[in-house]
């Protein structure tokens, strides 16, 4: 019987390339988010401060989704 352990580690490093494949959608929402910040504040100067704390908001949420990808990959390449 041969050796499994190449194998496994070939699964791993698979898995975490996969679980980090919501990295893309992060990136394509902060260009749109912040795009249309801008695009907003120079519309309308006025409504700049009410954009930009909204626009943080969802900056942050966007953001952790990148963080819990790029953990979970992290835990299927040093814990399992």
């Amino acid at each position: 019987m041969a050796d499994i352990e190449p194998q496994i580690q070939a699964a791993k490093m698979i898995g975490a390339g996969i679980a980090v494949t919501p990295l893309l959608g992060v990136g394509i929402g902060l260009g749109i988010l912040f795009a249309s910040i801008i695009s907003v504040m120079g519309r309308n100067p006025s409504m700049a401060d009410n954009v930009k704390g909204t626009g943080l908001f969802y900056f942050a949420l966007v953001e952790a989704i990148g963080l819990f990808a790029l953990v979970i990959a992290l835990l299927m390449l040093f814990v399992l």
